[in-house]
């Protein structure tokens, strides 16, 4: 492929220009000096199409449209493609992807896809071609102030880390296109679909596996005086989860999604046998100190990427995903995705497992959700 040449310009093509698809369009105009173009985009809906269109005249890049992804695919305009549609979507386009005949690298929308035994399929597809590199969208991990505490923890400043707590407070859901998101069956759920995120970052701090879940929500403020052709949404609101993991850590999130009050989205906290770090959103502060040198011995960092060079909807860590992912296809697969198909396999699971765990009112072990792929 063209893109393995390290001076040869890399062509993306776009699935699903939504608002995440026209947030990357964005971000990869921005990287444009290290050889990026956009030359195609995909999608059905008219209204997305435009705007899409809209932005890319303004950054004089002239793009072909196709209305359905397996169009893109056969015209062989591109070598990297996005896939940014909806969540019950990604498992076809990605099966179409890894099958097609001329190989694609793929960074896929988080999550993976809704269901465990299609993250699975997914998986067992792509070793059958390992020529292409597919990167799973969780880039929280790349958010400043959680990439700073990443490296804290991995530094080894904490010890060995016991407790990992995720915040969570922050808007409803945003309308989609068709309304999509306010149902279960498209996204997976709320712990799938917004929360994979989280579960993704405390595995990453932990170290391990995730073991078994409980978790309590329900549907309590959002979306209960919405109908959509009869149906009332059912996507939770609100949810606590614990995750025990095969080292005998442990996580917790508490999830709030009408707490539009609060000063920060997500506060994160890492604890570990000798000492404690704090990450905050949007405040891009973090803060640690140890257990020996107490209250007083705590630091506060500013944290910042000079790399960033569009902010848009995620703290500057879309354009750090895409520039990671393009240094890993530029290696010719030499560097592996920082985000792989394995790690949105496990962010789902415990996603799924969560909202199992609210309708069965016990703890659920991951073991019930996810096995090795047969393949």
């Amino acid at each position: 492929m063209a893109a393995a040449n390290p001076s040869a310009t890399v062509k993306y093509g776009i699935i699903g220009v939504g608002m995440m698809g026209r947030e990357h369009l964005i971000n990869l105009y921005h990287l444009r000096s290290e050889g990026v173009v956009v030359n195609a985009i995909a999608d059905p809906h008219l209204p997305s199409k435009e705007h899409a269109l809209h932005l890319a005249k303004s950054f004089n890049w002239p793009l072909k449209v196709f209305s359905g992804h397996q169009e893109l695919l056969d015209s062989g305009l591109c070598d990297v493609l996005v896939v940014s549609t909806p969540n019950m979507t990604h498992y076809g386009i990605l099966m179409d992807i890894i099958n097609h005949p001329k190989p694609h690298h793929v960074l896929v929308e988080k999550p993976l896809c809704t269901t465990v035994s299609h993250c699975q399929e997914v998986i067992c597809g792509a070793r059958k071609r390992p020529e292409i590199l597919v990167q799973v969208g969780l880039e929280y991990r790349y958010m400043p102030p959680v990439a700073k505490l990443i490296e804290i923890v991995k530094g080894g400043s904490l010890g060995r880390v016991r407790m990992v707590s995720i915040r969570e407070h922050r808007f409803p859901f945003l309308v989609k296109v068709d309304n999509w998101n306010r149902f279960n069956i498209n996204s997976g759920g709320t712990l799938v679909e917004k929360c994979c995120h989280f579960f993704d970052l405390m595995k990453l701090f932990v170290g391990a596996n995730p073991v078994r879940v409980m978790a309590s929500g329900a549907i309590d403020v959002n979306h209960k005086d919405e109908v959509y052709d009869g149906k009332v949404p059912d996507i939770i609101d609100n949810a606590y989860v614990i995750i025990e993991f095969d080292n005998g850590s442990r996580g917790m999130l508490d999830l709030c999604m009408f707490a539009e009050g609060s000063r920060n989205e997500q506060e994160i906290s890492v604890v570990g046998e000798i000492g404690k770090g704090e990450a905050f959103v949007p405040e891009n502060i973090v803060r640690f100190g140890t257990r020996e040198a107490g209250r007083d011995g705590v630091q506060t960092l500013k944290a910042e990427d000079h790399r960033i060079k569009y902010d848009g909807l995620h703290h500057g860590s879309s354009y750090l995903e895409h520039l990671n992912f393009l240094s890993a296809i530029r290696t010719g697969g030499e560097k592996a995705p920082a985000v792989d198909l394995q790690d949105g396999l496990v962010s789902v699971a415990i996603g799924v497992a969560a909202q199992l765990s609210i309708e069965k009112g016990r703890f659920v072990s991951i073991a019930e959700v996810i096995d090795e792929p047969k393949c």
